[in-house]
């Protein structure tokens, strides 16, 4: 029997009953759920398991929970369960990612095999990609945390070491800069990746409910608490716990979270027992906590449990190099998410956008990569850059030129050899035209103190 968790997903209260009982029989660990939205907490690129879900369901229905699950990891297996006039949007799913589909009704024996099959290859997945890193080649993590920088080398290096390590981690950056998805590899990278991965905004609590969300609470404790809740800490057990933006949590509530951090022990709202939370948190915060300590508006005592390790997230401005490479990426993911033949990437456009500021980070850059996939500029102007343009014929040769040197450093990371013998130049050539067209190849991962790589 093939080993692994199913999620399984449907609303249908009787048909998710049984088929949670026959996969149970058939010796699976099953999680069932009446809605999609919390599965995402559960999955991501550690995950040892397979989702199980229903097409049809309000709010997040299964061919947008397997496009968000793919978001994450494309080599999660979904299955989807389909009623007879579904079959064809099932294929068609299918073509786009599903692992398998299985029509109502199914016998129990036909949906155990499937899964089965699924587990089996979810299981090689992931003893793929441990034989891949071991063997020194480009894991997952360079995936995800993209760049040839010196700082997202060593952002990788300290994110692999940290990862398996149980200790709470602050996680310092920019808007937009990747503070979750640093968050996020940590939870993979640790033993707790089969758990859940909660992440709270700070930020979007309502003040007058944050305690009662965080800490749950017991029936009659306030106004409308007609039944006892647990609350988001408690649905992470065993997991991680990401307090996205701590900075903006009220100061009154901070001390209650200081005591949770230390003891490791939550008391709902209007109870009196203490119950045992088994959990790792992570916290970000765009600015630095003691800015926030000094100005009286974050507890020193909270800050200095939270950053026992302290990750800062560096800006594109700090890694100008990798904003080519980062944008050939969000394009081809751009157009894998909206089903478009992925778009050729002028050489004048990679110019453009390694020559700009970017002051949203990475997801104002993925905002124009989705822009370019859509056939529309990088400011929401229809595509320029034609090689119908208009213009004189010496102006055009010139940027074609450029174009194809700065293709040729992309490709090669900055690395000069490679691009002079691409392109058939002498060293002294390339240098020459890289002058006149005023390229500096550290911005494409070369170093700027090497005269030649």
């Amino acid at each position: 029997m093939a080993t692994g968790k199913i999620l399984l997903v449907d609303d249908d209260p009787d048909l998710r009953d049984s088929t949670a009982q026959a996969l149970d029989l058939a010796g699976f660990g099953v999680e069932p759920f009446a809605a999609a939205e919390r599965v995402l907490d559960l999955v991501g690129f550690g995950f040892r398991g397979v989702v199980i879900t229903d097409i049809r369901m309000p709010g997040l229905d299964g061919l947008s929970l397997m496009n968000r699950i793919h978001d994450m990891d494309r080599d999660i297996p979904v299955i989807l369960v389909t009623g007879h006039g579904d079959v064809q949007l099932a294929v068609k799913a299918m073509r786009e990612g599903a692992y398998d589909f299985i029509e109502k009704p199914f016998s129990s024996s036909q949906l155990v095999e499937i899964a089965t099959r699924a587990l089996d290859y979810r299981r090689l997945v992931l003893e793929n990609r441990v034989l891949r890193a071991a063997a020194g080649q480009s894991d997952d993590l360079e995936q995800r945390l993209v760049g040839r920088s010196n700082v997202m080398i060593d952002l990788r290096r300290r994110v692999r070491t940290i990862g398996p390590a149980d200790a709470d981690v602050l996680i310092v950056g920019q808007t937009g800069a990747g503070k979750e998805v640093v968050a996020r590899a940590l939870h993979d990278l640790s033993p707790r990746a089969a758990r859940p991965f909660i992440a709270i905004n700070c930020a979007a609590l309502p003040a007058t409910l944050i305690e009662s969300e965080l800490f749950g609470h017991e029936a009659g404790a306030f106004p409308g608490a007609l039944r006892a809740r647990y609350g988001k800490f408690e649905h992470a057990q065993g997991g991680t716990i990401l307090l996205d933006e701590i900075g903006s949590m009220p100061y009154e509530v901070q001390g209650k979270l200081l005591r949770v951090i230390q003891e490791r022990v939550i008391h709902p709202l209007g109870g009196n027992e203490a119950r045992p939370l088994d959990v790792r948190f992570l916290a970000t915060s765009r600015t630095p906590l003691e800015d926030e300590v000094a100005a009286g508006r974050f507890r020193a005592d909270l800050l200095y449990r939270l950053n026992v390790i302290t990750l800062n997230v560096p800006p594109l401005t700090a890694r100008r190099e990798d904003v080519p490479l980062l944008f050939l990426k969000l394009v081809s993911e751009a157009a894998a998410r909206y089903r478009r033949d992925p778009a050729p990437v002028p050489p004048q456009v990679l110019a453009a956008i390694a020559a700009r500021d970017w002051p949203g980070n990475v997801r104002e850059l993925r905002n124009a990569a989705d822009r370019f996939a859509l056939g529309i500029g990088l400011d929401g102007e229809e595509r320029a850059g034609s090689p119908d343009a208009p213009g004189r014929l010496a102006d055009r040769v010139a940027e074609f030129e450029r174009g194809a040197i700065i293709s040729a450093l992309v490709a090669h990371g900055g690395r000069l050899r490679p691009v002079y013998e691409s392109l058939g130049l002498s060293r002294k050539t390339l240098y020459e035209k890289m002058q006149k067209h005023g390229i500096d190849k550290a911005q494409y991962g070369g170093s700027p103190d090497a005269d030649e790589d």
